[in-house]
């Protein structure tokens, strides 16, 4: 007899169930645990949390996803579809349409922070329809600018390293500030004498809070992100004939 080959975890990689109550759907259930995670966190998400915000029980919120991976790689799809990828009709604004996505990825991380604790765990998302549709898009503006297909991903997967990299450490810094209460410049203010004491030994680090002392923290944020894709950018153009 052969053996039964086993199954793929995905949720992109099982046939959908044709049987859905008309209250509860997987659209309902994926738009409701967005909104728990966007307001509790990761560690607030269950599927006996979520049947009871939906007034359902777990088994039938099973009907519509198997597990509470399914469920990640479902939520992380959907917050996925709001970064922005533009059209972009002349090629030689390739570099303008990839400021643009990085900048829309970097907002939908802060907007959803618990994104970034489970990119690690989301299975197959990149067959979501989302995913695969932002993707394929973004590869189209490297392809036009003249990469080829497999620099066109390696440039990418670069970019998209840098930004989820960056965006993650901030994700976490903002949500180490919303838990003390302050807001980010009292918190900058706050910790300011501990951390000039801590450089006094270290003259370039010294330097580097003297230089920032009057400014903004957000407007430091956002200029350290915007250095950091201009520059990725700037080297893969080189790459181009």
């Amino acid at each position: 007899m052969a053996a039964t080959k086993p199954t793929i975890p995905s949720v992109w990689a099982r046939e959908r169930t044709k049987r859905e109550q008309p209250a509860l759907s997987r659209d309902r259930i994926v738009s409701e645990a967005v909104q728990l995670l966007d307001e509790e966190g990761i560690d607030a998400l269950s599927m006996r949390t979520l049947g009871t915000r939906l007034n359902a029980g777990a088994t039938s919120l099973y009907r519509h996803v198997a597990n509470k991976d399914e469920l990640i790689e479902l939520v992380v799809d959907e917050v996925y579809g709001e970064v922005r990828v533009p059209e972009v009709s002349d090629p030689a604004q390739w570099r303008a349409g990839m400021t643009e996505c990085a900048h829309s990825l970097r907002a939908v991380i802060l907007g959803h922070p618990w994104l970034v604790s489970v990119l690690g765990q989301v299975g197959l998302a990149d067959l979501g329809p989302n995913l695969a549709g932002q993707h394929d898009r973004m590869l189209a503006l490297f392809r036009d600018a003249g990469f080829q297909a497999r620099e066109a991903e390696q440039a990418l997967n670069t970019l998209m390293a840098f930004v989820i990299g960056m965006t993650t450490s901030e994700a976490a810094y903002l949500s180490l500030i919303a838990r003390s209460g302050l807001s980010e410049q009292e918190w900058v203010e706050s910790i300011r004498p501990a951390a000039e004491q801590a450089a006094q030994e270290h003259p370039y680090v010294r330097e580097g809070f003297a230089s920032l002392r009057d400014e903004d923290p957000q407007v430091i944020r956002d200029a350290d992100f915007r250095y950091g894709v201009d520059r990725i950018l700037d080297g893969l153009a080189t790459r181009l004939p």
